[in-house]
């Protein structure tokens, strides 16, 4: 029997033809059947968004609050701290697995449950597979499918990377999908980096039209060195908390150990935490530029005063480096 050949030219035809297509980053939405205060979190990767959100979420929940926490970062490690380490099926992921299957996504497929806290991960494409942006809106589509702007919740938290600054991350805040952004940051030139870039965002699309505006910014790993601080005032956005850069704080993490609770020794921290958040008013940053952002640091730690030194043709040919016969016409002087 002859092995059977696939059609090469038909396949990367599709593939050239996906690639051309217009897509936009419109969302379907309706008109809200409760009032609820959607917010973007935005930081930088590894910066503690997860253990901040996680806490933060859970201890909203003791307060009273109906709170839905959707980790929105294609690493889908939102929700693993409030679920004691424990990944739970992304919606993309469900979504592709159930088509397959010709069967709907239900609610109990990608939303789970601890402690009063509503939870889920959008996920991503594998890697190499796919634009993570894109999977974010395909997300929001299958959200609205599922009744997104019927639930009752007094809270959204959305986990937004902060270092991708593509269309579908930036949802929210083009998209007015969020009433307000929180920044999260440490004291360290990369995080604050990310952070003012987030800013520049929101003053973009303010200056477009847009209402979404920055509540606050959490400093987390808080070593006291103040470049955090300085940072809010001069953008001109509050401080909602400093969590400090402690030992036991590392551990509990580590551990997968909830710490937003009132059984906890930082419980009166998250308690406050969750109440700024919910009365912070959006406010328009004032984005700095690039050496604004690094006169907040100690020159001798960001190369200050460095002054750029062109570089020319024969130091990129290096060793290969030869006179070139000029083509120019030199007349003898009469």
């Amino acid at each position: 029997m002859k092995d059977e050949v696939p059609n090469l030219k038909d396949f990367d035809q599709r593939l050239r033809d996906e690639a051309n297509e217009e897509h936009t980053l419109e969302v379907p939405h309706a008109e809200p059947t409760s009032k609820t205060q959607i917010i973007a979190i935005y930081g930088k990767g590894g910066i503690g968004k997860s253990f901040t959100l996680a806490n933060l979420s859970h201890m909203m929940a003791e307060q009273g609050k109906r709170v839905l926490l959707i980790g929105c970062d294609p690493k889908s490690d939102t929700t693993s701290l409030l679920f004691g380490g424990k990944a739970c099926p992304t919606i993309i992921e469900t979504s592709t697995k159930k088509k397959l299957a010709g069967e709907e996504v239900k609610i109990g497929d990608v939303c789970f449950k601890r402690g009063g806290v509503f939870a889920m991960e959008l996920g991503g494409p594998e890697v190499g597979r796919g634009c993570g942006g894109r999977g974010i809106i395909h997300g929001f589509e299958l959200l609205e499918k599922l009744g997104f702007h019927d639930w009752d919740f007094d809270y959204v938290l959305l986990d937004f990377l902060g270092d991708v600054v593509c269309g579908g991350f930036g949802l929210p805040i083009a998209r007015d999908m969020a009433q307000k952004v929180i920044l999260v940051a440490s004291n360290d030139l990369q995080s604050l980096y990310v952070a003012n870039n987030v800013c520049s965002a929101v003053e973009y699309f303010r200056r477009l039209g847009g209402n979404v505006g920055v509540a606050g910014l959490v400093i987390n790993k808080d070593d006291g060195s103040g470049e955090a601080q300085a940072f809010a005032e001069a953008v001109k956005i509050p401080v909602l908390a400093s969590i400090p850069q402690d030992d036991d704080l590392r551990k509990k993490s580590a551990n997968y150990q909830i710490v937003g609770t009132d059984q906890s020794q930082w419980g009166a921290l998250f308690a406050e935490l969750g109440v700024n958040v919910g009365e912070a008013p959006p406010v328009r940053p004032a984005p700095l530029t690039q050496d604004g952002l690094l006169e907040l640091f100690d020159g001798s730690e960001t190369g200050a005063g460095y002054t750029l030194v062109p570089a020319t043709d024969l130091d990129m040919r290096g060793k290969n480096a030869a006179p070139q016969e000029s083509l120019e016409v030199i007349y003898d002087e009469a």
